[in-house]
């Protein structure tokens, strides 16, 4: 492998191999003794790595510029850590190749490697730690060693290892901190000087790499926990049950962390806090937990602060025995203005990647967020609350001013009568008081049945002349046009805005009749839609007179198909008919007056 690095081609080492190579850069002239200096800007500096040497090539320094531009050309972590240790492998001619990522307790949490079977690396079980020779890389420079099985530290290899003799490993740093380390082996004749400066140009590139993938993957994960706070907070002002929002949050909370399980402590009776919910490993022994006074989960409650824990498998803060089986853990407080609404629990199991930071910082706000949308929702229900209050008094005021008062005055009346017909008046001077008591009997009923009508039907407040005009607009869409909507009061039609001749024909029609009209306009537009096939339609309504001498009719017309030679008896069309004869009047169902089409006619008394 190491001579394809000294042919007269220029390779690209991309995320596939053969993408992003330097052959679109100006042709470097570089020759014996050239000494090439390459800028790295990694995130809060500068920094320049001294990578030609006097024996180099022009086209060896090529290759570790290509190498240099593909490792630092991805955004995503995983495929910068392949990359990095693929280009290493390929630029110093080594066998193997690996980086391994360490936590702060010197366990492994990513492994990356090339050269070792799949089937084998299986084998071995879990990757190394930074142990024995592998403890010795230093934080700036290389371990370059002939045989590493001759340095002091050498402990012997796991099972189904393979043999290695020489050695190379360099530090991967991001920032001033060490994030990993770069293992080569197995390289004919021995690791060189070119290939430990090689290295380290890598090393340098690669932690400025995997801090921009960090970077990135912060700021699409907080962009994922605003998103999903926003739909938290839609979810409850549009009124979700509270029991499935709060299901929502912890999953959404365990999925966007990358939690293994997310927990909600809640508020309970008599002021103890316990695991209302749970989602994800192990949840069912979560829920009902009570949580002890001086545990994190109530110091987060009290205080008002998220808490970061390492493990809670080996902290004695921790009483729950369920909680007690996973490591890393996250606290972020429910809190909005001061108020405690609860605690986010988030669990990771023991032996992954601890929590970060920036993961408890995004957490905290989006928990922040939840709990405002709950108080929010609150907020509302109360308002609703309020409301429905309001309605209750109206009513009541209304029973009483209008029916109670009514039927009292009604009652003095007939007290009237009584009174006097001890006193032996004359009958036919009571009969007028009495027809009078009677007429004021019917109008309370008539309230209240109004008022309950009201209660009844949110349509009860709209006029009709509104609701056909609604109905008008909705039959838009089953017709593929608008139809026309004619509305008369004594052969004047109604114009738009015209609320007082409006308020006129509610008055004529009333209440009893109002659903009537409305519900056959639209059996007549539906029927219209279904078989008529018509290109226009026209509804026409027309109020004359008051009280059982005045009339309402409805008329339905089309230009359609006409009635079909099979009639279906089971239509609306019967409904229609029914309500006719309820209130003493006619249905017709027929061919319309020019010829074609369909013409809908329902007539009915007023009053």
């Amino acid at each position: 492998m190491a001579d394809d690095l000294t042919g007269p081609r220029r390779r690209g080492y991309g995320p596939d191999g053969g993408h992003g190579s330097a052959a679109d850069l100006p042709e470097p002239s570089y020759g014996p003794g050239v000494t090439t200096t390459i800028h790295v800007r990694a995130p809060g500096g500068r920094s320049h790595l001294e990578l030609g040497t006097a024996s180099e090539t022009g086209d060896e320094l090529a290759d570790l510029l290509d190498a240099v531009l593909s490792v630092a050309s991805g955004l995503e972590l995983p495929g910068v850590l392949e990359r990095f240790v693929r280009v290493s492998v390929e630029l110093t001619g080594a066998r193997y190749g690996a980086i391994n990522v360490l936590d702060s307790r010197g366990e492994s949490t990513t492994f990356v490697q090339t050269g070792v079977p799949a089937a084998a690396a299986a084998m071995m079980g879990h990757p190394p730690h930074a142990q024995g020779v592998l403890s010795h890389i230093p934080t700036h420079g290389v371990l370059k060693l002939d045989d590493l099985t001759q340095h002091p530290a050498f402990r012997g290899w796991p099972a189904e290892h393979p043999p290695m003799g020489s050695f190379l490993g360099a530090s991967v740093r991001v920032r001033d901190d060490v994030y990993g380390y770069l293992y080569l082996s197995e390289k004919e004749g021995g690791f060189t000087e070119r290939d430990a400066t090689t290295v380290i140009a890598l090393a340098a590139t690669a932690g400025v790499a995997v801090a921009n993938a960090q970077l990135y993957a912060d700021a699409a994960r907080r962009e994922h926990w605003l998103r999903a706070g926003q739909d938290i907070t839609t979810m409850l002002l549009s009124g979700a049950d509270e029991e499935d929002a709060l299901a929502h949050i912890a999953a959404t909370a365990r999925e966007v962390a990358d939690a293994d399980t997310a927990a909600l402590a809640l508020p309970g009776v008599g002021g103890e806090l316990l695991i209302e919910l749970a989602d994800g490993h192990n949840a069912d022994t979560l829920v009902g937990a009570h949580l002890t006074p001086g545990g994190p989960t109530w110091s987060v409650m009290e205080e008002g602060t998220g808490l970061l824990m390492d493990s809670l498998s080996t902290s004695r803060r921790i009483t729950v025995p369920a909680m007690r089986a996973f490591g890393s853990a996250l606290f972020a407080p429910l809190q909005t203005s001061g108020r405690g609404v609860g605690v986010l629990i988030l669990l990771r199991r023991v032996g992954t990647l601890g929590f970060e930071a920036h993961d408890l910082a995004t957490a905290e706000s989006f928990a922040a967020q939840a709990a405002l949308a709950f108080v929010l929702a609150e907020a509302r229900h109360a308002q609703d609350v309020a409301a429905l209050l309001d309605e209750r008094e109206r009513i009541a005021r209304d029973l009483h001013d209008l029916a109670i008062q009514q039927l009292f005055a009604t009652g003095m009346q007939l007290e009237t009568v009584r009174r006097r017909s001890a006193r032996g008046v004359d009958p036919s001077e009571l009969t007028g008081i009495v027809e009078e008591a009677l007429d004021n009997v019917d109008a309370s009923v008539r309230q209240i049945r109004q008022i309950v009508y009201a209660l009844r039907d949110p349509d009860a407040a709209t006029g009709i002349v509104e609701r056909l005009r609604r109905e008008a607009s909705l039959a838009r869409t089953g017709l593929g046009f608008a139809p026309s909507l004619v509305v008369t009061l004594d052969d004047e039609a109604v114009a738009d805005g015209d609320y007082i001749v409006a308020d006129l024909i509610d008055e004529r029609i009333g209440p009893d009749r109002t659903d009537d009209v409305v519900a056959v306009v639209r059996e007549g537009l539906a029927n219209a839609a279904r078989h008529a096939h018509a290109s226009s339609v026209g509804v026409r309504i027309a109020v004359h007179g008051v009280g059982p001498t005045g009339s309402v009719r409805v008329e339905v017309e089309d230009d359609g198909v006409g009635l079909p030679k099979v009639r279906d008896r089971r239509s609306g069309t019967g409904n229609l008919a029914a309500r006719s004869r309820q209130h003493g009047g006619t249905f017709t169902l027929g061919v319309a007056p020019g010829g074609t089409g369909t013409l809908l006619s329902w007539e009915v008394p007023l009053g």
